[in-house]
């Protein structure tokens, strides 16, 4: 491999050298603390010398013989079509034109004539158009503002992209340290003369065009870039320069990796994971290989078999036109049902509460490119891992490592099937797991003999809240009105005062446990059954703790349906609630009294309604 290494001071890194910005290099991400520990490392040897020689007049011959030179590292370029492209060093570049700027805005204001000399650092001319050395083409409008200084930093709109706000932003911290430090003409000049004539970057060009080993190398050694963004230049690096730009294929790539990453920073390496082993993972062992470098997995012998994308451009123009732009586009479009409740497929959104995030998995392996059954498998989908996660939690089933190992191998067995296929899917598996834990032949997915004995005591509170969350959005459906509050607050808010908490319908006093002919242990076992707690807001739940039974019914008014359902007033004059009720063959009736009996006859009646939520394909 050619590698052409040049040692240079910045004076001849910017002189006659527009250099672009490569499809390999990210926005410019540096924030304030790479950018202060620049500055540092810049300006630690000038000062201590200065200290020394600040008699000295400043310039070339005297900045030499005193000042020694500071090695910034290493910046890479390629030539291809007689155009310099940075392949690694774009950020400390970019910052090192920041503070050129900012030496140059001093010198105007000194008076200096280094500041002549300084602006041919920053840009040249073509023709009457002025072409910044680096070439943030999209951001001209920002540098300009910048080097002009006609507006203030803030005023800039910055709303071409994080490249843009980090820009500007950087700018003022730079603006700003550097007053504070050269506090006068003699040591600005001074500086000036050390940082374009002291200061030395090593140039390593590669004159190959297969460029993408270089960078990945590169990228080792130095700030690891984030493996997404490797991909991109071994894939985009095998494509044609003019056909690069023709096709719009950095543009592309741009795009859909920025829908991603609008939910979250760097959302897109989630999303090449979650692809991989939906589509290319039969276990989840299988799976487990894409957890970490995925993009060289990528183009190993068994995958590259598979997708072709090794120095194909031919297979790759495609993947990219076709494969990566519909599968994020549908990845974008799950995120945004876990973000709002979207009525075409609500369980999107209660699968984010329960954080269940193998529903991404799933949608993406049961999806064929572009499909034309989508919504429908969306829905299908993750209505049915709502059903399986929580049919195994309401019959003591549910083991994390069992179910996550389980649900790649549905993965595998839904991978582009029809919507006809995918409930029979789940189904199957949801009692394979109740089989293994029963150790015998399980005929129903949901069974009451499995459900009766659903406690508190084996349930994690989130769940909980989520599961009457879930029945009480179900009887205010019912009912025709409105929840009383929106299930992800029941779910997630946990305030002392504004959020939501279990509580026992059974205080733990001596009257209860008479109840149960004061058989201590009895008792507990009793109360910390489903049937015998509900949800309460804060003040609540703290105000009827230790109340006897016909006082709580009283603080249960206005609460929860759910609660309400225990009240005589609740069905006076409700015509849609006993039309709910007919409908369903529901028994809800009040209870003025509440033991064992009263207990077991609610822990029924939420079988019940588990049944009508849960439990039918």
């Amino acid at each position: 491999m050619d590698i052409s290494p040049d040692k240079q001071n910045i004076d001849a890194v910017f002189s006659n050298t527009v250099y672009y910005i490569d499809f390999y290099q990210r926005d410019y991400k540096w924030t304030a603390e790479p950018v202060q520990r620049l500055l540092d490392d810049i300006y630690y040897q000038f000062g201590e010398v200065y200290q020394k020689h600040a008699d000295v007049d400043p310039g070339k011959e005297t900045v030499t013989a005193h000042y020694p030179w500071y090695y910034l590292n290493t910046y890479v370029t390629n030539v291809i079509d007689g155009r310099v492209y940075v392949v690694d060093g774009q950020q400390r570049l970019t910052t090192l034109t920041l503070i050129l700027m900012k030496l140059r805005h001093m010198a105007n204001g000194h008076g200096s004539k280094t500041a002549h000399w300084l602006e041919n650092k920053i840009a040249g001319y073509s023709g009457m158009d002025r072409e910044f050395w680096m070439n943030h083409v999209r951001y001209g409008d920002v540098l300009n503002a910048l080097i002009e200084g006609n507006v203030e930093p803030k005023a800039i709109d910055t709303s071409a992209g994080i490249t843009a706000v980090n820009l500007v932003s950087n700018f003022q911290l730079i603006d700003q340290w550097l007053e504070e430090r050269l506090d006068s003409k003699h040591k600005l000049e001074t500086f000036v003369f050390y940082f374009l004539s002291r200061l030395v970057l090593i140039n390593l060009a590669v004159e190959q065009t297969d460029v993408p080993m270089v960078f990945e190398v590169i990228n080792d050694r130095g700030v690891r870039l984030n493996p997404y963004e490797i991909l991109k230049g071994k894939l985009l690096g095998q494509i044609d320069k003019i056909e690069l730009e023709q096709g719009d294929f950095n543009g592309l790539w741009e795009r859909q990796t920025s829908k991603v990453n609008a939910f979250r920073d760097n959302e897109i390496d989630a999303f090449f994971r979650a692809w991989l082993k939906a589509k290319y993972a039969a276990s989840r062992k299988e799976g487990q290989r894409f957890d970490g470098d995925y993009h060289r997995e990528i183009f190993k012998r068994d995958m590259n078999q598979l997708l072709q994308l090794e120095h194909n451009p031919v297979a790759v123009k495609p993947f990219l036109r076709e494969t990566f732009r519909y599968y994020t586009d549908l990845y974008a479009r799950i995120w945004q049902g876990t973000q709002k409740l979207n009525p075409e497929y609500p369980w999107v959104f209660y699968n984010s509460l329960n954080e269940l995030d193998t529903q991404f998995m799933l949608i993406l392996a049961a999806c064929a490119l572009d499909d034309p059954q989508e919504a429908e498998k969306i829905a299908l989908v993750s209505r049915h891992l709502d059903r399986f996660f929580t049919l195994l939690q309401l019959q003591n089933s549910y083991d994390s490592n069992q179910v996550i190992t389980e649900l790649f191998l549905v993965a595998n067995a839904i991978r582009e099937k029809p919507v006809d296929r995918i409930a029979d899917v789940f189904d199957d598996h949801l009692q394979k797991i109740l089989e293994q834990r029963r150790s015998g032949t399980v005929n129903e997915s949901f069974q009451w003999g499995y459900f009766r004995n659903a406690s508190i005591v084996s349930l994690n509170k989130r769940f909980i809240r989520y599961y009457f969350a879930r029945i009480d959005d179900f009887i205010a459906s019912g009912m025709k009105v409105n929840p009383r509050h929106p299930i992800q607050d029941l779910v997630t808010k946990r305030g002392e005062k504004t959020g939501f908490h279990v509580e026992h319908i059974l205080s733990h006093n001596g009257e209860n446990r008479k109840l149960f002919g004061d058989d201590e242990e009895r008792f507990d076992s009793e109360r910390n059954r489903l049937g015998g707690v509900l949800m309460l807001k804060g003040k609540d739940n703290i105000s009827s703790s230790n109340e006897v039974y016909a006082d709580k019914l009283k603080t249960y008014a206005n609460t929860l349906y759910w609660n309400e359902t225990l009240r005589a007033d609740t069905y006076k004059s409700k015509l849609d609630f006993s039309a709910f009720q007919g409908q369903h063959g529901l028994d809800f009736h009040p209870m003025e009294q509440f033991g064992p009996e009263e207990l077991e006859y609610r822990h029924r009646l939420l079988f019940d309604l588990s049944s009508l939520i849960w439990d039918p394909l």
